[in-house]
């Protein structure tokens, strides 16, 4: 069973994608997950990639995000992702895309949205193979200082090119990297 955990909508039962390609973050991981972001979570703009039940996004917004942005390619996962929606009732900020991530992105990008939070899970056979990271640093989606999360197997060895590890967390076969979009320097 996926729930809420913290926030406004604690509690609240979501609903699984019936689809063995759709891997809910375990609880335990995604409690530790938003125990690290909730002093930066507050009112930020987050593009929930890959995102399944929606459950990281739903999250995010009963911790105090401003806003979520779902992407995900499979037409039933966003049909769930609407009905978990309605179920903590936040339809008016919230936005659900179906359509293959990198492609979202471009017309993310060719909108003019920018991001402070994203989290990407990935199936792990796309990671290389579409690389969701080289996207979202040629499309300039991520705000200066922003957080990108990756959550992918622990035996996996994916090195984007764009982004070094800030901080790495393993829990059992999961493991979650976080990147950060540089800083602007000023003309100091």
């Amino acid at each position: 069973m996926i729930r809420i955990i913290g926030g406004e909508f604690k509690g609240r039962k979501l609903r699984k994608v019936p689809s063995p390609l759709v891997r809910p973050m375990p609880q335990r991981l995604k409690e530790t997950l938003f125990n690290i972001l909730h002093l930066f979570i507050q009112d930020k703009i987050v593009l929930d990639g890959f995102a399944g039940t929606g459950s990281l996004g739903l999250e995010a917004l009963s911790r105090g995000a401003a806003e979520v942005v779902f992407v995900d390619e499979f037409p039933l996962a966003t049909k769930i992702i609407r009905e978990n929606i309605a179920k903590c009732e936040v339809a008016e900020r919230t936005r659900v895309i179906t359509k293959e991530f990198n492609r979202a992105v471009i017309q993310l990008a060719q909108e003019g949205r920018r991001f402070d939070l994203v989290f990407l899970d990935p199936p792990y056979v796309l990671l290389e193979e579409r690389n969701p990271l080289k996207v979202l640093k040629k499309r300039k989606v991520v705000n200066p200082g922003g957080i990108i999360i990756l959550r992918q197997h622990r035996r996996l060895d994916f090195q984007p090119k764009f982004y070094s590890p800030e901080r790495e967390i393993v829990r059992g076969d999961d493991k979650l990297i976080f990147y950060r979009e540089e800083e602007t320097k000023g003309n100091g």
